[in-house]
């Protein structure tokens, strides 16, 4: 049965929707987040991690192994390791990014939140992330639930992304708008 859902149009969305049903019916939706946010920060912090995983030159049974052998370190084990493993086997580990940024969507949305994700040139406070929240929940009447990055190339300010809708307040930007509007002056 074909859905209208865009995110289902994609092999990430696929499987971000599969692991949600298995661990929704399995009553491990919390587990699971939480095991899928910890491989993700590690996936951000190591460079070896992301070869590992976007590499087509590594063959399965090394990423088996040497997933294995990361998960088990971590404590990640259940439906989250199997799904990681089915990654591995099905040869589309090299997206497990978006799975995962689609599996917080799908979660997100249960929750009847809305994910907001912002980019700053320095990392936020907890006083500062509180703010945001609040900011946004008044804008989107609606719980947010914030993903923070650091971009040092902003310089400053910080880019918002809700859904479709993208606010740029970064110094970089502001600088070159800037730069534009001086070339056609002269």
């Amino acid at each position: 049965m074909a859905s209208s859902d865009p995110t289902m149009a994609t092999v990430a969305g696929r499987y971000a929707a599969a692991l949600f049903e298995v661990a929704r019916a399995d009553n491990a939706l919390e587990r699971v987040e939480r095991e899928l946010e910890e491989f993700a920060g590690m996936l951000h912090a190591s460079a070896d991690l992301r070869r590992l995983v976007t590499s087509p030159v590594i063959a399965a049974p090394d990423q088996v192994k040497g997933l294995s052998a990361l998960l088990h370190r971590a404590g990640i084990g259940g439906i989250t390791a199997n799904f990681l493993s089915l990654l591995v086997r099905n040869r589309r580990l090299f997206a497990v990014a978006d799975m995962i940024a689609h599996f917080r969507a799908l979660l997100a949305a249960q929750r009847g939140e809305i994910s907001a994700e912002v980019t700053t040139a320095h990392a936020l406070g907890a006083e500062q992330m509180r703010l945001l929240k609040e900011t946004l929940r008044a804008a989107f009447a609606k719980e947010v639930s914030v993903e923070a990055r650091v971009d040092q190339n902003l310089l400053g300010g910080m880019v918002v992304r809700v859904g479709s809708k993208m606010i740029d307040s970064s110094l970089r930007t502001k600088l070159n708008n800037l730069k534009v509007a001086m070339k056609g002056i002269g």
